[in-house]
């Protein structure tokens, strides 16, 4: 039976996660969300299993997984599934919008839906956990992943995770975020520390980023997937005085290679 798993990725986590469902299925085709951003029409794909795996954005989804599961067309797929990746809760808001929006395209939603807490990295508001903690996280999720990977495989039918916080946090917050996410890449600096390597470059899922004399520019089309923060190799990309006190985190399972974009091996 066929798989397809589209993913979008920052720091590794839903690659990581995409990757082990992935090895479980079998056949299975992984494509990142990111290399579609640019596509015109709808996307539909052939296989008998559709999967969706991407971060929570402020209770929601990634804006480009939105805008792109608006183009998504599963309707000839038997079995349609997500998995939302978190730090810690707004995943039962982020199935329920990308169900909403499967729905109000072909009438045809999830199938199943599931959550995996992984360590929170959002940079500009907290570091993320470190040491023991972080590997107790990780191993949990394992755990979890390896389950939904079972569900996935028998083509298990679950309903979709509830919770009227979730969804009341999303309804405030989510707009803001909808309204600022693509200019508040202003935020961010970069220091002389700054090599002019290009991952920044590489890393970043919206091509928002170009070297300009050697030095990253931003150019407002910012996901807030943090990538370029985390992946700097001299750390030399800032969005505030806080974050210089913050460690970087990549998920351990991913290298560096697989977040460049476009890279041979994006599986």
């Amino acid at each position: 039976m066929k798989t397809i798993i589209y993913y979008f990725t920052g720091t590794g986590n839903s690659l990581a996660a995409a990757r082990k469902v992935a090895a479980a299925t079998g056949d299975c085709e992984l494509i990142p969300i990111a290399l579609l951003r640019e596509t015109r029409g709808a996307i539909v794909p052939q296989a008998e299993r559709v999967g969706i795996v991407c971060p929570v954005y402020f209770f929601g989804l990634p804006l480009m997984v939105a805008e792109w599961a608006a183009r998504l067309d599963p309707a000839a797929a038997p079995y349609v599934f997500a998995i939302i990746t978190h730090g810690g809760g707004g995943e039962s808001a982020a199935l329920w919008q990308l169900d909403t929006i499967l729905r109000k395209r072909q009438g045809r939603g999830l199938d199943a839906g599931f959550g995996v807490v992984m360590p929170g990295n959002y940079i500009l508001k907290y570091e993320s956990p470190q040491g023991k903690e972080r590997e107790e996280i990780l191993a949990k999720a394992d755990k979890q992943i390896a389950a939904i990977a079972g569900n996935v495989v028998r083509c298990e039918k679950r309903t979709l995770p509830a919770s009227l916080v979730s969804r009341l946090l999303y309804n405030l917050v989510y707009p803001w975020f909808r309204s600022h996410v693509r200019t508040d890449d202003k935020k961010f600096t970069v220091s002389d520390k700054c090599t002019s390597c290009g991952t920044c470059v590489a890393v970043c899922p919206s091509k928002n980023i170009e070297l300009a004399e050697g030095k990253p520019v931003w150019k407002h089309r910012c996901e807030l997937c943090c990538s370029c923060i985390h992946t700097c190799p001299v750390q030399a990309i800032q969005a505030g005085t806080e974050t210089e006190k913050r460690e970087r985190y990549r998920n351990p399972d991913v290298t560096l290679a697989d977040l460049k974009i476009g890279t041979e091996d994006m599986s």
